[in-house]
């Protein structure tokens, strides 16, 4: 993997960079839309591609070792081939949807050990494992093995949960290194940054993943619940110590105003599941703040859902009638309102690397922020 910093922001910290792999280009920042089984919900691969157009999707080891499981993905000779995308793809090593699981699993030195939400079969991650299992699925960047702490968090117990996340960043290495290739490309591997809602510990996993000198770094554990203003503190912490040549990934983050503060920041790349699942409940994200499509005053706006027109349903539709197939339970309701919000959430990255390369991010992340905290 090769990243190159194309462009910085003179007024912030904001920067426009590319990263090559052997499946492509991603212009950064950017934005992953998440395929967690496999498949970006409601969503064709042919549209994924063609109008919501992102450089590389996630999907996720926990959820694609339990279904169709691993051995089911090398038959087909990957990920990439099991779905048909010849794009990029990231997977989350599922520390977080076994942090999720809270009361089905338990941690100790060795790994997790979780009982499936699909059948109540148990079963153990441990670095080692899942490093294999990331072998097998065969995605472009993989991540290390960590535990995602719950917020609010015990001092004490995110210090020591930060420690194990670095031990076990070292046995994912080294096991990485004996584990070969499953497929003809490579695959890199990123660290994660941990240490809850603290500065002092956030400054310590830093400084600890820097040392590691990764192809590139995550930043983990926040977007758990805790306030923007303690999210963006911690971000601000960790970024100023990350190395500057290397791409900066914040997991699970976030709302359109969130992922335009954490740019302003210096995070290169982002993932939510926010997009689609509010999609799919009638919320909708623009330029000019959120609608609910749901509400009786657009039972009678044939207006097209989006003016901008940024996908083919924004100016195919209107906004009385992606409101009747809510109403009426209809399922291309969802799937129109999810390939709207995922182009937006791509064109919002893509209109923040062009406003970071003329060098007036600032000013209009400012506008921007203040324009979509508004419900229409």
């Amino acid at each position: 993997m090769k990243f190159e910093l194309k462009s910085q922001d003179p007024n912030s910290k904001a920067r426009a960079g590319k990263i090559t792999t052997d499946h492509g280009e991603i212009e950064t920042p950017i934005f992953m839309p998440v395929g967690t089984v496999a498949s970006v919900k409601g969503v064709h691969q042919s549209e994924l591609k063609d109008e919501i157009n992102p450089d590389i999707i996630l999907g996720n080891t926990y959820h694609l070792y339990l279904r169709p499981k691993t051995q089911i993905l090398e038959q087909a000779g990957g990920l990439h081939k099991f779905m048909n995308w010849d794009r990029n793809i990231l997977t989350d090593s599922g520390g977080y949807q076994v942090y999720s699981l809270s009361g089905r699993r338990k941690i100790n030195e060795e790994g997790v050990k979780f009982k499936s939400h699909i059948d109540g079969s148990m079963h153990l991650f441990t670095p080692e494992n899942v490093m294999e299992i990331q072998r097998s699925i065969g995605a472009d960047i993989i991540m290390a093995f960590d535990e995602c702490t719950p917020y609010p968090c015990d001092y004490g117990y995110a210090k020591r949960s930060m420690h194990m996340t670095h031990r076990w960043l070292k046995r994912c290495i080294d096991h990485l290194e004996k584990t070969p290739l499953k497929y003809d490309y490579n695959q890199t591997l990123f660290p994660i940054v941990q240490g809850s809602t603290y500065k002092d510990l956030r400054k310590q996993s830093a400084e600890f993943i820097a040392s590691v000198e990764a192809e590139g770094n995550a930043i983990g554990g926040l977007s758990v619940g805790e306030p923007a203003e303690e999210m963006y503190e911690m971000t601000d912490v960790v970024c100023s110590i990350l190395p500057e040549d290397k791409p900066r990934y914040l997991m699970g983050v976030g709302t359109p105003i969130n992922i335009l503060e954490n740019i302003a920041l210096g995070v290169d790349m982002f993932d939510c599941v926010m997009p689609t699942r509010n999609a799919r409940n009638g919320m909708l994200f623009t330029a000019h703040g959120t609608i609910n499509i749901k509400n009786k005053k657009w039972e009678n706006d044939f207006s097209p859902i989006d003016e901008m027109g940024i996908t083919y349903v924004d100016t195919m539709y209107s906004k009385a009638y992606l409101r009747h197939l809510f109403a009426s339970k209809e399922m291309l309701g969802k799937q129109i309102a999810s390939i709207h919000n995922l182009g937006f959430y791509l064109w919002l990255a893509r209109e923040a690397r062009k406003h970071i390369i003329e060098g007036d991010f600032l000013t209009w992340k400012n506008k921007m922020v203040n324009q979509m905290n508004k419900r229409l």
